[in-house]
């Protein structure tokens, strides 16, 4: 059982030294790079060593391997934690019996954002390439924001940094209603896709959380006009300023003459004006995360075609279409989705820059709850979008193993069962994988769990395969 921390702490008036347990991941490692920023002594630990780590490091802090007590410090002052930690966790154990405050990792974030402008972009999909957007765009108009993103942006080598400016721009969470804590200015709603079911337990819950959230901007909320669980919180909303954007008609910021072929080029059309731009990432929901930046841009009175301009700068992030080697031929991508709608997206742009080349899925279904329930629509997904398929079994994250529960469940699904298999052993699923791959062919690693870690494997057997 993962802990279930307690948003509700009282955060402490001087943080001092702070622990992070689970230091690693993207969103911890961005906010404990700030922490470092600040002048606080950081300490952390995580299960494996990463390039998060080793930056981390660079900076100062002080980091182990794997979970013991005895990494929780007698001089530690706080403790910060994500909702994907074991109960039973011997760090978080020792913090709970000296009695230190112990912080969800949104509650550490409130703490550096008190007192600036913030921007936070939610969703259950897009917000880390919509968050790079804006962060690359304010960049180029001259501002110095502070930021914190679930990916690494292309272009900036990290997920945050702190900045001179009032501007603070987060990635915020929704799937456990922490991005509810925040002092919001300008909120940005990407789509409102149900996901996250297992904490909100019904799509009406989950859908209200967003009009929480939207109400409770300052400023402004940005709006998806496309997404019908975005169009049914639009329609629950009382803000005074709401600015939709999307390929409806009646957006605010309509996107339109949307070509595909390679870097996905468009125009929008906005306050009786026209603007165009291609961007370096292709896709064209990567064209309606644009219209999401720009909308956020020009709410917060920056020009519009000099917004437009600065988010075209934008180059991708980390895990998100992110080309990881060539060989013989055959390109190895990675790409952060985990659910139907985002791998429907990554496949789709995909398509657009593979040419002659086919689409390799190497799916990793991300927990056993959403593997569960949306077995059947990443099945129709896959076979629709990529012309082979290989499953992995279940990366369970935070969650207990559920009997009956694997990859499987969604290799069965497949209406032609000659285009996927379902192959749990790493090793045997990238033989497999190059035994099939032909020149031209995109080989794109799929899931948000550890996923990224077999493409050194995937690599190495194209080039035992292919000489």
């Amino acid at each position: 059982m993962t802990i279930k921390p307690d948003l509700s702490a009282q955060i402490p008036a001087e943080l001092g030294a702070v622990h992070f347990v689970g230091i690693g991941g993207s969103g911890m490692s961005g906010i404990a790079r700030l922490m470092l920023g600040d002048g606080h002594r950081v300490t952390g630990s995580d299960v494996r060593d990463s390039a998060n780590i080793a930056a981390l490091r660079e900076l100062g802090a002080e980091i182990s391997i794997g979970h013991d007590a005895a990494n929780l410090a007698d001089d530690i002052d706080t403790v910060v934690v994500t909702g994907a930690l074991w109960e039973d966790n011997p760090e978080y154990r020792l913090a709970l019996e000296r009695g230190l405050p112990v912080l969800h990792r949104s509650l550490a974030l409130a703490a550096l954002i008190a007192g600036r402008r913030l921007v936070s972009v939610a969703g259950a999909h897009g917000k880390t390439t919509s968050t790079g957007m804006i962060v690359t765009g304010l960049l180029a108009l001259g501002e110095d924001p502070n930021f914190v993103n679930g990916g690494v942006i292309e272009g900036l080598g990290v997920s945050s940094a702190a900045g001179d400016g009032e501007l603070f721009v987060v990635e915020a969470d929704e799937s456990d209603g922490s991005f509810l804590l925040y002092d919001t200015s300008v909120a940005l709603i990407t789509n409102v896709d149900p996901d996250h079911l297992d904490h909100y337990g019904s799509r009406d819950a989950f859908e209200q959380a967003f009009v929480s959230f939207g109400d409770g901007a300052r400023e402004l909320v940005v709006v998806s006009s496309d997404d019908a669980g975005a169009k049914r919180v639009t329609e629950r909303l009382s803000h005074e300023r709401v600015v939709t954007f999307g390929q409806a008609a009646d957006a605010t910021v309509r996107v339109h003459s949307v070509e595909t072929e390679g870097p996905v080029a468009f125009a929008v059309d906005y306050a009786g004006a026209t603007y165009r731009a291609t961007l370096r990432i292709p896709g064209v929901h990567n064209a309606i995360n644009a219209a999401g930046a720009f909308a956020v841009l020009v709410g917060l009175g920056f020009d519009p075609e000099a917004s437009l301009e600065g988010i075209a700068r934008f180059a991708g992030t980390g895990r998100r279409f992110e080309l990881h080697g060539t060989v013989g031929g055959v390109s190895v991508y990675d790409d952060y989705a985990h659910h139907p709608t985002e791998v429907a997206a990554a496949l789709a742009a995909a398509r657009t820059v593979v040419g002659e080349g086919r689409i390799i899925a190497v799916h990793q279904p991300h927990t056993y709850s959403r593997t569960q329930t949306f077995a059947k629509e990443f099945a129709e997904v896959l076979e629709q979008y990529a012309d082979e398929t290989v499953v992995l079994d279940v990366y369970g994250a935070r969650e207990d193993p559920v009997p009956g529960v694997t990859g499987a469940l969604v290799s069965e699904r497949f209406a032609d069962p000659a285009h996927v298999a379902f192959v749990p052993d790493w090793q045997q699923a990238a033989d497999y994988t190059a035994s099939i791959a032909r020149d031209g062919d995109f080989v794109i690693t799929l899931g948000c769990g550890d996923v990224y870690r077999i493409v050194p494997q995937l690599i190495g057997s194209l080039e035992r395969e292919r000489g």
